[in-house]
């Protein structure tokens, strides 16, 4: 007979009852930052930093997207408060698509931008969601509510192609 307790299900955050003090367009945000974490460490381990760099199949690398998913964030929630990309962030940008970090340093500039997300994420989600807000050079017309839903959005779908392009690394060993 087996005396090992079953490990418990997973829940996904957004039923934790946490977070409770955000309001919920904030907290949808926050749940969706925390689900990406957890499904990038979920579906990332046991990858080799070689792999994490490579393009299997032409498909883009894991590590731009961990490097896309930590940066973008920063900068959509730029455009949400109103301001222009800093120097930094475009030269962080221009950077996005190259680099050799170790897949321990990317889920940690992950962890990083959705922890300093969580707190300018907090701060918007008491402001009007309606209030215009302009993206890029060109200004393009959004609000703060289409920005702060397009980080959860935007991040998902990044998390997406990890998970596929992990997927396909993990089969090609086979």
């Amino acid at each position: 007979m087996n005396t090992t307790p079953a490990a418990a299900p997973y829940v996904e955050p957004w039923l934790h009852g946490a977070r409770a003090e955000v309001p919920a367009v904030g907290r949808a945000v926050l749940h969706a930052l925390d689900l990406a974490l957890d499904d990038l460490s979920k579906w990332t381990e046991g990858l080799t930093d070689a792999e994490v760099h490579a393009e299997p199949l032409g498909l883009t690398s894991v590590g731009f997207h961990l490097r896309h998913i930590a940066r973008s964030t920063d900068r959509l929630l730029s455009y949400a408060e109103g301001k222009q990309l800093s120097a930094e962030q475009l030269t962080s940008l221009k950077a996005e698509s190259a680099g050799e970090e170790t897949l321990a340093e990317l889920l940690a500039e992950v962890e990083a931008s959705f922890s300093n997300a969580a707190e300018r994420v907090r701060v918007l989600a008491t402001a009007n969601f309606d209030t215009v807000r302009g993206v890029g050079r060109k200004q393009l017309p959004t609000s703060i509510g289409g920005a702060l839903i397009h980080v959860a959005d935007h991040t998902q779908r990044h998390v997406g192609q990890v998970v596929t392009t992990a997927k396909v690394l993990k089969a090609l060993r086979s």
